[in-house]
């Protein structure tokens, strides 16, 4: 061959990693909020999450998306999804290790640190393949909200726990493991599910008969699903298993499948209700807050997998700047090019300790904490989460634009949780209704800010300017993102001033805090110390 075709100066295969120990941030939070028991217990699936094997499955579910299939050939109805066979192992390995509804019954059996476990497994196995964390992340949130109906649950909670991933439709009571999903949003209302229009009728025997549409329904392929549905009462919440008791198929047409910008492993569907079975969860006209219970914990994952996505970004382009040269030396060693990656590796740090500081407060019982906490979580590193990768790309230059790279996939799927679970403006809505209808949040929050009360000035000031603009009440809900990204930005410094070494606080506090941050990754300011930051970015071989 001639010389010309000789590889040079090009990044080996990203393999061989683990990117749950080997990650210092994940590893620091898991031991800050549980202890060395519960990383050590992650180690199998750290390993996989590196391996070449799990990233050609990650490769193949994307390449290979979910196909609709109406009718069988004969002409019955049959409204399944088709999933490449790298779909099904990257489920079995999420379930396997606990990351669905696992870590409900593990609570329940006295493991203080089951959501901590969880969270944490989660952002280094997502790392992977994120569309697949769209069921996984389903079935986790649908437990506490179906714990409103005790019946449901009992009966189908050992299902939606289990550590058993079984693919295929068939009645829930004879499957060893159970998937879940969601129907909120209809296309005349969308996040306004007051304007909802699908009716259910009681039926005499304890069901309903639903008959109405959703426009996004979360993995149809899902055994159960809980939605929205107008009654007598008003806006109630129902359970709608695809498999009804006995095996007959419950009506579930799937109209289409949704042609989305990324996620494309994931099928989202418009689903036809004419009626379709559904059993009562809650108290009837109280759907909302039924709902919301599952609204709730996706909105922690929304947090979990953006800080994934961020830190997948950041492991690509610190693998890149460590074998690529350019103008007489590595990239890593460049000075501008450490700006970057240290200031990447800020983003990543805060968005991971933000996430599991949730997951703490879900094994905790801190209801209060997590209603504002998370929605300002959900607002400010979901909405990052797209800038920071699309510079993570950049780092590779036109090796990051190629699809090979696997850049443009985490590009592509950046600004879906985001969207997901509420968008900008409707957290950032919601953010204000945590703030005055429930004083108890706003003191949760505070609190968390005073542990780090007098810990560095700048970032004393920030809380000081923070009160100054939540005591300011004119034209609140036009300030309401300028509100969620300040709570943000001062809990993320709290935590890093208690949790993360002293650079890194340092260096956040500098760039976040100090009120002269520029809009633009990479101009961290003079003095700080660019290169410990990067090298403890990096994730260390399994």
């Amino acid at each position: 061959m001639s010389t010309t075709h000789e590889v040079t100066n090009q990044a080996p295969p990203l393999i061989g990693h683990d990117p749950i120990a080997g990650d210092a941030a994940l590893a620091e939070a898991c031991l800050w909020h549980a202890d060395a028991a519960t990383l050590a217990s992650l180690a199998d699936l750290g390993r996989l999450a590196g391996s070449e094997q799990a990233q050609e499955w990650g490769r193949l579910a994307n390449e290979n998306p979910p196909r609709l299939k109406t009718h069988d050939r004969f002409g019955h109805r049959v409204d399944e999804v088709e999933f490449h066979p790298a779909w099904h192992e990257l489920m079995g390995a999420a379930v396997g290790h606990g990351l669905a509804g696992t870590p409900w019954a593990e609570a329940a059996a006295g493991d203080r640190h089951a959501h901590v476990r969880r969270a944490v497994g989660y952002v280094g196995w997502t790392q992977v393949e994120m569309g697949h964390g769209c069921p996984v992340t389903m079935t986790y949130a649908a437990v506490p909200a179906l714990r409103r109906a005790p019946d449901l649950a009992e009966a189908l909670e050992p299902g939606l726990t289990s550590r058993t991933y079984s693919c295929g439709l068939a009645d829930p009571a004879g499957k060893a493991g159970l998937v879940a999903g969601m129907g909120m949003t209809e296309k005349q209302g969308g996040s306004d599910v007051r304007a909802n229009t699908t009716r259910a009728t009681p039926n005499g025997d304890g069901s309903h008969s639903l008959t109405g549409h959703k426009w996004f329904t979360s993995a149809p392929m899902s055994d159960l699903f809980l939605v929205l549905a107008q009654t007598a009462d008003g806006l109630s919440c129902f359970l709608v298993p695809r498999v009804l008791p006995g095996g007959q198929r419950n009506v579930f047409r799937l109209q289409r499948l949704k042609d989305k910008l990324g996620d494309r492993s994931n099928a989202s569907s418009e689903v036809e209700f004419d009626g379709t079975t559904g059993f009562l969860v809650g108290e009837p006209g109280r759907g909302v807050p039924t709902i919301i219970e599952m609204v709730n914990t996706t909105r922690l994952n929304c947090v979990l997998g953006s800080a994934a996505t961020i830190r997948a970004a950041l492991t690509q382009a610190l693998h890149h700047t460590r074998h690529r040269s350019a103008f007489g030396a590595l990239l890593v060693d460049q000075p501008l090019m450490q700006n970057v990656l240290a200031d990447l590796a800020l983003e990543s740090e805060a968005a991971t300790a933000m996430g599991i500081r949730l997951a703490a407060a879900q094994d905790a019982g801190e209801a209060d904490f997590l209603r504002l906490a998370g929605a300002v979580a959900k607002f400010w590193v979901c909405k990052r989460t797209p800038g920071t990768v699309a510079e993570a790309l950049e780092v590779l230059g036109g090796n990051g634009y190629v699809e090979e790279s696997g850049l443009p996939r985490l590009y592509r799927q950046a600004p879906l949780n985001s969207v997901w679970e509420g968008s900008g403006n409707v957290i950032a809505l919601d953010v204000l209704r945590a703030l005055g209808s429930r004083s108890a949040a706003l003191a949760a929050v505070t609190a968390e800010l005073e542990l780090a009360r007098g810990a560095d000035p700048r970032f004393d000031a920030a809380v000081a300017r923070l009160g100054a603009e939540l005591a300011d009440p004119d034209q609140l809900p036009m300030r309401a993102r300028r509100i969620a990204g300040q709570l943000a930005l001062c809990l993320q410094g709290s935590l890093l001033l208690r949790q993360a070494p002293a650079a890194v606080a340092d260096a956040f506090c500098a760039s976040r805090l100090d009120g002269d941050w520029g809009a633009v990754l990479g101009t961290l300011p003079a003095g700080v110390p660019v290169r410990r930051l990067v090298d403890r970015a990096a994730v260390v071989p399994a």
